[in-house]
């Protein structure tokens, strides 16, 4: 993406999801023309920050860096001109739509360590690194859904983080080829990204196993916090609390398909098709059936992340 000619119009957003976010875009054809438009815009931002720590744009680190510093000014309430392109037209939907500033720059500090080495240590820096890049979104949405209830922030960040221990759990072969790894160093007997890599390029059964272990427990894991997302669609307005069931079911489905294929992640991803979509899809309306309550929180699910949340959230 051209960093002068930010993707700030409503078509280029939409096309930008249909291609990188197909699941949420899937999703996104529930919440009528003006949600879905500002829910593009708002991953079309998120992805070109990833893009940018990824060096897919000429200068992006840099350009990061200049988003993170000037973000830091508006954050402390210091006018600041002319703002970045891409930023400028970010702050254009967070004035229309009152979206909180700060979760920008805990996805900007999870997009930067992605860069370097991943090698996690525990099952709080997974919950804190799903966090930075996944939860951190799910409290940008919040408010371009329509919902500006401080409770509900809670459960939109662990929608946020289940969806990213899917993705890590589809995602652990590739990731390793890569150099990162996610699965805790607890979980995996201190296996590096070289190891897992190794395991399955050679018929390595113990390794495997350890590995197809950890990615079981990690889909546990993605299931407290699909719960407790799911528990808090009584607080989105009605078809924002409908695409965002399909979305977490739809991403779920990877994980129940990954389960049901035994777990063989060295034979690499794991996709669904159209018709399991569809599938979800309908699979989605029976936690709308209970989504009329306002249910309250599991706080144990946010002690790996008071030192990002406080005793508060964002506004």
């Amino acid at each position: 993406m051209d960093r002068q000619h930010p993707e700030d119009n409503q078509s280029g957003a939409e096309a930008l999801l249909a291609t990188h976010g197909r699941s949420f875009h899937w999703a996104s054809r529930l919440l009528g023309r003006q949600m879905a438009g500002n829910a593009a815009q708002l991953y079309a931002f998120c992805r070109v920050l990833d893009d940018m720590a990824d060096g897919d744009i000429d200068d992006g680190p840099q350009q990061l860096e200049i988003i993170k510093h000037q973000l830091a000014e508006l954050i402390d309430n210091r006018a600041y001109t002319p703002l970045e392109p891409h930023l400028q037209a970010f702050m254009m939907l967070a004035e229309r739509t009152d979206i909180p500033l700060m979760p920008v720059m805990h996805l900007m500090e999870g997009l930067v360590a992605d860069q370097k080495e991943v090698a996690l240590q525990s099952e709080d820096e997974l919950v804190q690194y799903a966090y930075h890049v996944a939860g951190a979104v799910g409290l940008l949405m919040c408010p371009v859904l329509g919902c500006h209830d401080r409770t509900a922030y809670k459960f939109a960040i662990d929608m946020g983080i289940a969806m990213q221990l899917t993705n890590i759990a589809r995602d652990v072969l590739e990731d390793a080829q890569l150099g990162r790894r996610y699965l805790p160093a607890d979980w995996v007997a201190g296996m590096s990204a070289e190891d897992i890599t190794a395991c399955a390029e050679r018929d390595d059964t113990e390794g495997r196993e350890v590995i197809r272990q950890a990615i079981m427990r990690l889909l546990v894991c993605a299931d407290s916090y699909y719960r407790s997302g799911e528990a808090g669609l009584g607080f989105l307005p009605f078809r924002a609390r409908l695409a965002i069931s399909v979305a977490g079911r739809v991403y779920r489905k990877i994980g129940l398909k990954l389960k049901a294929g035994g777990v063989n992640w060295h034979q690499g991803r794991t996709v669904t098709s159209k018709a399991e979509k569809m599938t979800a899809t309908l699979g989605a309306l029976a936690p709308l059936l209970r989504a009329g309550r306002r249910n309250s929180h599991n706080a144990h699910l946010h002690i790996p992340l008071k030192q990002y949340l406080g005793a508060g959230y964002p506004q």
